[in-house]
């Protein structure tokens, strides 16, 4: 019914958790203020609150403490595993972790492309009049301009683009999937690793792990029952 309902790999990924929290040690003191936090996350520290939240979801209030000392294991888990990561990860993922605000003209008619990049460049008519005019996408709506946005979000040869232009720059026509467009950076704002950026990269580096943990089990699972199916042919057949 798992399977078929297709909850396996949530049950799954809960049991990988549980597994890895085993060795997490806790204080009495953390473990109470990890409640009372808990508590006031979900808006439950009246008793009226607190009673109505258990009811809806058949909990107990031991059930109510369990999931409030986990979440806190869970929290220590990751700072004790990646903590020490975090720079080197973000190193890696900086270049597609970089904003950037561009204008963009985007259409399917490659003369119009290169008519407005012209009156853009040589005429000096404004990039954002020009858009509203003729852009073909959303963008249109907002004279061109996009972001800022991660240079993970445009389409990679439009990433590659604004990853080496300078601010004010602008592209001739340049193909991208079934567009054509011209487009200019407007500024570049690199990445810095502060608390919420750590955050991240450590939530990153977890749910990796963990996707690769289900995948496993999983796979294994699959492996056991299909060597229990097999078994219990030969068993048929025999019998």
């Amino acid at each position: 019914m798992l399977r078929r309902y297709g909850l396996m790999p949530a049950l799954v990924k809960e049991i990988v958790i549980d597994q890895a929290l085993t060795a997490i040690a806790v204080t009495e003191a953390e473990a109470g203020e990890a409640f009372e936090q808990f508590l006031q996350a979900n808006q439950i520290q009246e008793h009226e609150q607190r009673q109505a939240f258990l009811q809806q979801r058949g909990l107990s209030n031991a059930d109510l403490a369990a999931m409030a000392l986990r979440e806190l294991k869970l929290r220590k888990f990751k700072t004790e595993t990646w903590g020490n990561k975090i720079e080197s990860y973000f190193l890696q993922r900086k270049n597609r972790l970089d904003r950037v605000l561009y204008s963009l003209i985007r259409t399917q008619e490659p003369g119009l492309a290169q008519e407005l990049y012209f009156r853009i460049q040589d005429d000096g008519q404004p990039f954002a009049d020009l858009a509203r005019q003729y852009s073909e996408g959303q963008e249109a709506q907002t004279g061109g301009l996009i972001g800022p946005v991660e240079l993970s979000v445009p389409h990679p040869a439009l990433a590659r683009i604004l990853s080496i232009s300078k601010p004010g720059q602008l592209w001739p026509p340049t193909r991208v999937g079934e567009w054509f467009v011209v487009v200019r950076l407007e500024k570049f704002l690199p990445a810095k690793l502060d608390d919420g950026t750590r955050q991240r990269m450590l939530d990153e580096l977890y749910n990796n792990w963990l996707a690769e943990q289900v995948k496993s089990a999983l796979s294994h699972q699959q492996g056991d029952d299909a060597n229990a199916d097999t078994t219990g042919e030969v068993e048929d057949s025999v019998a």
